[in-house]
């Protein structure tokens, strides 16, 4: 199964009464497909995952999968800190008509190496779609070692891992033993470009809601050899990229998309909207880099 090279970690979109909402689901699709998303990660950590209930990421999912349509992978989170759950969860997102599940390291417990694979053992037993691993120390508090990632990749339908590490000694080492039995996607935007040039299939991006195509075209310029403007691109993006994580997100990017007419709604607690201040930061950065790019979406 190809993801494509720029997918989106979509947020969710709330209505004006904190609801998630079909019609806003279908616009936001709608606005990253066209805007260089070639795959859409749903129900993740910047879908503000961890506030929805069980019935919300069931109305979501269907929701972004009825709105796809097939015209890009769509990717499910369902892992959670508890194996039982999550395999349960699994089993029963796994007949939406997804095309893949991404699954958390189970966070707060901090299990073992041998834990750690367990869970996934069980996760990727529980469907027959496509299994991709989220390594996110950062928010988990443990983190997947190389060997267990090297045991990870020899589960068939354990296919992507989701890095937030920025250990590129481990993901070269990891690349170079099991090549694309394991396909390591950057999930650190301002990354993208330097584990895309040793060898990662791409990003899981909360940027590409706002540089999607840009994304896109840095990615296209490596490919084609064109280093010098591969890294143009980069250093470009990475203003939006500071923007976006100036403050807890999805924050920025929700506030950004609601001012371009894509509502979104506010985050919810215990994250909090911008602020006035941080708004007119963000503005300044983001209007600065699409004025650059008013030939590129």
């Amino acid at each position: 199964m190809e993801f494509g090279k720029v997918m989106t970690a979509m947020v969710t979109p709330f209505d004006v009464e904190g609801k998630v909402n079909e019609a806003l689901t279908e616009n936001l699709v709608n606005y990253l497909i066209d805007n260089g998303s070639d795959g859409l990660i749903v129900g993740g950590t910047t879908g503000e995952s961890a506030t929805l209930s069980h019935a919300e990421k069931l109305a979501l999912y269907r929701y972004a999968i009825h709105a796809v349509n097939g015209r890009v992978p769509v990717i499910l989170g369902a892992g959670s800190n508890n194996t039982a759950e999550s395999v349960a969860f699994t089993k029963e997102v796994s007949h939406l008509g997804a095309d893949g599940i991404l699954a958390v390291v189970p966070y707060y417990n901090k299990p073992s190496q041998a834990g750690i694979y367990e869970h996934y053992k069980a996760i990727a037993a529980a469907t027959d779609l496509p299994v991709v691993v989220y390594n996110i120390p950062g928010r988990s508090v443990v983190k997947i070692d190389l060997e267990t990632l090297v045991k990870l990749a020899d589960i068939p339908n354990i296919v992507a891992l989701k890095d937030c590490t920025a250990d590129f000694s481990m993901l070269s080492q990891l690349h170079a033993r099991v090549g694309d039995k394991m396909k390591i996607y950057s999930g650190e935007d301002a990354l993208t470009l330097p584990l895309y040039a040793v060898g990662s299939a791409g990003v899981i991006s909360v940027t590409s809601h706002i540089a999607g195509m840009q994304m896109q075209a840095m990615l296209a310029a490596f490919d084609a050899g064109d280093i010098e403007t591969a890294r143009r691109y980069h250093h470009d993006i990475m203003p939006v990229i500071n923007a976006c994580f100036s403050v807890p997100s999805p924050a920025p990017v929700k506030f950004w998309l609601n001012k371009q007419g894509i509502a979104t709604g506010q985050p919810r607690l215990p994250i909090v909207a911008v602020t006035a201040e941080e708004a007119d930061q963000i503005e300044q950065v983001i209007s600065a880099f699409q004025q650059q790019y008013t030939q590129i979406k």
